[in-house]
């Protein structure tokens, strides 16, 4: 709107790009003179964007100027990502020093509040514990499912052995009677 002021970002790399494309503009004179000044333009000749005084980069050097401002300098942004660590790490310890300010203190109701930490703080909510204790139930499930319980399964699976036995010994006999015909002699 016209009374919106953008606010500066944050972070030079760190920020969400608007949308560009074409947008709408509101204009307002701060005085009546402006108004007439703007209705006294000249309509004839057409209105130039780009002047040598305010010029405006289009085709490949604006391109190239994207480029260059889509480059980052690494030193700036390491001292950024540092001090943006640090403010993190302060906080995160404001935090653990009010939390053990508060352990144990009844507040104003006389409630204390328990947290996990303690003799037995629980299970570690980390990537790796979680794949140990996925992996120690698909063992015990294992363990407990029976492979052939019924009798009819048993035969199946004798059956299909046998017939892949059988369609090996096939392909060998194959294959030792091609090494047998390319041992033949031939002298030219």
């Amino acid at each position: 709107g016209p009374g919106e002021k953008k606010e500066k970002p944050a972070s030079k790399f760190f920020n969400r790009k608007s949308v560009t494309g074409f947008q709408v503009a509101y204009v307002v004179f701060k005085k009546p003179s402006g108004v007439q000044a703007a209705k006294a333009l000249s309509r004839e000749g057409p209105l130039l964007i780009s002047t040598e005084s305010h010029p405006v980069k289009t085709g490949i050097s604006k391109w190239i100027a994207n480029y260059a401002a889509s480059v980052v300098d690494q030193e700036e942004l390491k001292a950024e990502v540092d001090a943006y660590m640090q403010d993190y790490d302060k906080k995160i310890a404001e935090e653990e020093a009010k939390a053990a300010r508060e352990e144990g203190v009844p507040d104003e109701e006389g409630w204390v509040k328990v947290t996990r930490k303690g003799r037995k703080p629980g299970l570690p909510r980390t990537e790796a514990a979680n794949l140990r204790v996925l992996e120690r139930e698909k063992q015990k499930r294992a363990r407990k499912e029976l492979l052939n319980f019924y009798a009819w399964q048993h035969r199946e699976t004798k059956r299909e052995h046998i017939a892949q036995l059988r369609k090996k010994f096939e392909e060998d006999k194959q294959r030792i009677a091609l090494m047998r015909a390319q041992r033949k002699f031939r002298p030219y």
